[in-house]
C-alpha cells in the first residue's frame, strides 16, 4: 500500500465506529418499514426478529450493519422497476459507501450463477439488495416509498 492510501485508510478508521453505528440504524429503520409494506413478500435483515438468524445475530454482533435485501412481487421485471424509480439511490454492482446503493442480485453479483443456484442461495429474480447509507433515513424511506407505489 503506498503511503497516501495508507493516511487514507487510517484516516477513515477513526470514524468507522460512528459510520457503521449510523448505518446500523438506518438500515433497521428502512426494514421495518420494508417488513409492514404490503409490495414487499420477504425482507433479509438480522436485526428484524422475523430473520431467521436474528438470535444468531444478536449473540455475535453489536449491531447489524447496513446490508439489506428484500424481494418484490413480479420478479426481474418489478425489481427492476422499483430499482429504475428511485431517484437518491445509486444503482451500482459494488456495495459499501456513505451513499445509498441499490443493486439487483440475480443479474450483478450472482448473475453467472444457474436458475437451481440462484434458488438454492435465495437470490429471486424479485430480490433487491441495498446497502444503506448515512442520508436522512426519511428520506430514504420515501425513496423508495414512491418507487414501490408506481408497481400494480
Amino acid at each position: 500500500m503506498s503511503p497516501f492510501n495508507a493516511w487514507v485508510l487510517l484516516n477513515g478508521l477513526e470514524t468507522l465506529s460512528l459510520r457503521m453505528t449510523a448505518h446500523s440504524a438506518n438500515a433497521m429503520k428502512l426494514a421495518e418499514y420494508l417488513e409492514a409494506h404490503p409490495k414487499v413478500l420477504k425482507v433479509n435483515y438480522g436485526g428484524l426478529p422475523s430473520h431467521k438468524y436474528h438470535e444468531l445475530a444478536k449473540q455475535q454482533q453489536k449491531d447489524f450493519g447496513g446490508l439489506l435485501s428484500f424481494e418484490v412481487e413480479g420478479g426481474r421485471k418489478a425489481a427492476w422497476s422499483v430499482i429504475n424509480a428511485t431517484k437518491l439511490m445509486s444503482i451500482t454492482g459494488n456495495l459499501g459507501d456513505t451513499k445509498t446503493l441499490v443493486t439487483h442480485p440475480a443479474t450483478t453479483t450472482h448473475g453467472r450463477l444457474t436458475d437451481e443456484e440462484k434458488a438454492k442461495a435465495g437470490i429471486a429474480e424479485g430480490l433487491i439488495r441495498v446497502s444503506v447509507g448515512l442520508e436522512d433515513i426519511d428520506d430514504i424511506i420515501a425513496d423508495v416509498e414512491a418507487a414501490l407505489a408506481q408497481l400494480s
